[in-house]
């Protein structure tokens, strides 16, 4: 059996271009661009780099981008103080607060201090129990992502047997609800689960967000399986060990050219050989986390000012 690469690249394309129509068509309606808020407080490396993935893809699609960047030292009062801001301010429609924050700082505290309304990431309590009830207006992005890109496939979803490896908040419980609400039958798997592997091996549909590179293998994954891989992993020369300079691939052609490559949680040679369609790190599941924030964006922005966005992702 030879997999399918689903192409998260060309499926996030087509959302953001779907947005920026939107974003055009709101614009006409209300006579401002919708808006997107981001607080950040720290100098975290990788968050620095997916704030300015997130400004770009405003940029492109027509959404207007507000950042605030706090010190590392920044106190409590002072994120409140954003939060109470971008809260009130009419030309904010979706608010983020970056993460993770400096040590020590409660990020679920700050989280519920969004307006509910303004969740454009959708982690507040009342926006998860609406996921939940099948009420609430988006879903976190990167479940979301995984939904169009099955769709965009055009994989079936009803009657299917799902096995999600991670109970994350982020990933692994948001993407349970929106496929049981896809009439899916769903286990929630996680790192105490006894005999993964011959749970794994039951799902015609599969999911990982485990972070641990490559551990998903052969055993895993039943033939003909669909294998979301949510895993981003960076291994480095030095540690990554001949089975990765050993394969045909991008990952050991990275790893001699630049010293790291990034690596999902599914071995890749496994996600080939087993799977009906896999998709691959990096150019999968990652691509569309962007491209589903605008959409949430746009869609809280229709729904605040009582325009039809479109297109729900949930």
């Amino acid at each position: 059996m030879n997999a399918q690469v689903m192409d998260g690249k060309t499926v996030a394309q087509s959302v953001l271009e779907r947005v920026k129509i939107l974003s055009e068509r709101f614009w006409e309606h209300t006579g401002r661009q919708p808006g997107l808020a981001v607080i950040m407080a720290g100098d975290d490396p990788a968050s620095a780099v997916y704030v300015r993935n997130k400004k770009k893809a405003c940029r492109r699609v027509g959404i207007a981008f507000f950042e605030v960047h706090l010190p590392r030292d920044a106190d409590e009062s002072r994120i409140m103080e954003q939060i109470h801001r971008f809260n009130m301010d009419d030309d904010c429609d979706g608010m983020i607060i970056q993460l993770p924050l400096p040590e020590g700082m409660d990020a679920d505290y700050f989280l519920e201090q969004i307006d509910p309304g303004k969740d454009v990431d959708g982690f507040h309590p009342l926006n998860t129990g609406k996921l939940w009830l099948g009420t609430a207006p988006i879903a976190p992005c990167t479940p979301a992502g995984i939904i169009k890109i099955l769709e965009a496939y055009n994989i079936q979803i009803e009657g299917r047997e799902a096995v999600i490896a991670g109970r994350s908040a982020i990933v692994g419980k948001p993407t349970a609800a929106l496929l049981l609400a896809r009439h899916a039958t769903v286990t929630l798997a996680h790192s105490r689960t006894t005999r993964l592997d011959e749970i794994c091996r039951r799902a015609d549909l599969l999911v990982t967000a485990v972070g641990r590179p490559g551990f998903f293998g052969a055993d895993h994954i039943k033939p003909g399986a669909v294998v979301i891989d949510v895993g981003i992993n960076r291994i480095d020369l030095d540690s990554a060990g001949p089975k990765w300079l050993a394969l045909d691939s991008p990952i050991a052609d990275k790893l001699r050219e630049n010293g790291h490559a990034l690596i999902g949680d599914v071995h890749p040679r496994a996600a080939i050989e087993r799977a009906s369609y896999f998709t691959p790190v990096p150019g999968g599941v990652g691509r569309m986390t962007v491209a589903m924030l605008m959409h949430n964006t746009i869609t809280l922005a229709g729904i605040r000012l009582g325009i039809d966005p479109g297109d729900s992702p949930v």
